[in-house]
């Protein structure tokens, strides 16, 4: 039978479409092939069609362990990311059971920290360890391949020293793939795949997680680094506690002998001593400030701040706190005016945690203000929010240092004037108190005139609608106050002026 020339064979120009067919991904083609022809043409219709066959099965391959590696990555623990490996897993490698042992800090032991199964019966348990050196285990991440155990039962016969083995099998696994895990060439430790079947794995499944070895290594080695941080970081708050609440007794102690003391029960002071008695004070009460932050950075951040909240007149909370500040004004000679609308708008909130805000906000613009200077303290009813503006007249805080205002520690390149302590957390200790009544914070800041910090919180019935998070935003634009007045001693709208 006479051929056509292959330029002239419709099959050519079929196979050029089904290539580039394949080409864009779409692998279900017609690849016409004539069963009974074996002429070139034929053969290279018959490789196309199991080359079509063969980028399938890669490319869905590709695309479930690219779901795999998505679902195993989108936990941050350790253990989530383990339970995600127990749930991504099934269908690519046969399993009854998974666990992870982790090399310790030392190279020298491998410490079983996670298993699952699915009857429940776990013998083998966290906190189980064994020397790595010497061990079938070394054999495995010395030479970085997975290894295939497919009839557990005659490999205790043959090693009847394997206590880990003895355990697994009294749990009914019968069958185990053990993978080693290498992070950045640091070897990290060993997932182990199990069934209660014997001879459940095939070369087919080390490919499978030799294809995902890599990923799954730096996923793991990173939940546990993160874990390990999560967990150091409540030891931080729980020692912070302990010595706070340790410290606060004594110096409350030192307060109440200093003021027996200034008041001449033990006899007279003289003039030297109750300089030196005024330093200590200051001193006491500067470090009884900071434990008192420390405790109430602590119970926030553990989610145990309790509030308190009810309808509060403003006018109230405000009053007491600016009565309060008197002494830290006169002290540096300052002025202040509070602005309050006559309607005295009410809120729904913890009054007590409000004149919190306001203590730090005002303490605050005392500290940064120099001495002769002024406060202004603006409250502004809104229809779906209240508003409260401290704005100051001192240096202004660099554009380039707000981000770091309202964070746990947070400090700028901007000094309290005389020299005032400062902790570091009255700020973010305002953040979180607000944003637990559903209101945010902000700042306005221009160097070389002054800062406005304000804070608002949602008026009754509004209080949990979500809120945007708080940040602090320092624009150029007018200042928060409706508009400029007089700084003027103490005064509050409808009342006269009072000096401080």
């Amino acid at each position: 039978m006479p051929t056509r020339p292959p330029s002239s064979d419709p099959r050519i120009r079929a196979y050029t479409e089904a290539t580039h067919a394949m080409a864009q991904r779409h692998f279900d083609v017609d690849v016409p092939v004539d069963p009974e022809s074996e002429d070139e043409v034929s053969q290279l219709g018959r490789a196309l069609r199991a080359l079509a066959s063969s980028m399938e099965r890669s490319f869905r391959e590709m695309q479930e362990l690219t779901r795999v590696t998505e679902r195993v990555n989108a936990g941050l623990l350790l253990d989530e990311v383990l339970d995600g490996i127990y749930e991504a897993f099934k269908g690519l490698i046969p399993y009854q059971r998974i666990g992870l042992s982790l090399i310790d800090d030392s190279g020298e032991r491998v410490v079983a920290r996670w298993a699952r199964s699915e009857t429940g019966d776990l013998r083998l348990k966290q906190g189980y360890s064994a020397p790595l050196s010497g061990s079938s285990l070394e054999q495995i991440m010395e030479t970085g391949q997975p290894r295939i155990l497919n009839d557990l039962e005659a490999y205790l016969r043959e090693k009847p020293g394997s206590k880990a083995t003895r355990l697994v099998v009294a749990e009914g696994i019968r069958s185990s793939l053990t993978c080693p895990l290498v992070a950045m060439g640091r070897p990290v430790g060993f997932i182990f795949f199990s069934s209660g079947e014997p001879g459940a794995y095939r070369d087919v499944h080390v490919g499978v997680f030799t294809r995902l070895a890599g990923q799954l290594s730096v996923i793991v080695e990173k939940s546990r680094l993160y874990q390990r941080l999560v967990e150091l970081d409540g030891l931080k708050d729980r020692f912070l506690g302990m010595a706070a609440h340790d410290l606060r007794s004594p110096l409350n102690s030192i307060l109440g002998f200093l003021l027996l003391l200034e008041r001449e029960y033990y006899g007279p002071v003289s003039e030297s001593q109750r300089e030196v008695l005024d330093k200590i004070r200051k001193g006491s009460l500067s470090m009884l400030t900071l434990v008192e932050d420390i405790l109430d950075a602590r119970q926030i951040e553990s989610g145990h701040l309790r509030l308190d909240p009810q309808t509060m007149r403003v006018s109230q909370v405000v009053t007491e706190e600016v009565e309060a500040i008197h002494p830290l004004l006169a002290a540096k000679n300052m002025a202040m005016r509070v602005d309050i609308p006559e309607s005295d708008p009410e809120v729904r909130a913890d009054p007590v945690r409000v004149g919190q805000v306001l203590a730090n906000l005002l303490s605050n613009a005392v500290k940064y203000s120099s001495p002769g200077g002024a406060i202004r303290l603006t409250v502004e009813d809104h229809l779906r929010e209240l508003a409260v503006h401290v704005r100051d007249e001192g240096a202004g805080i660099p554009q380039d240092e707000v981000a770091t205002l309202f964070t746990e520690f947070g400090r700028t390149s901007v000094t309290p004037t005389a020299g005032e302590g400062s902790t570091g957390l009255g700020l973010a200790i305002v953040r979180r108190i607000v944003e637990a009544h559903g209101g945010r914070v902000a700042v306005e800041s221009q160097v070389g005139q002054g800062s406005t910090f304000s804070f608002f919180l949602p008026r009754e019935g509004d209080a949990n609608q979500e809120q945007p998070d708080s940040a602090a935003v320092a624009r150029n634009g007018a200042p928060v106050s409706p508009s400029p007045s007089p700084v003027v001693p103490g005064s509050r709208a409808g009342s006269s002026p009072v000096p401080p």
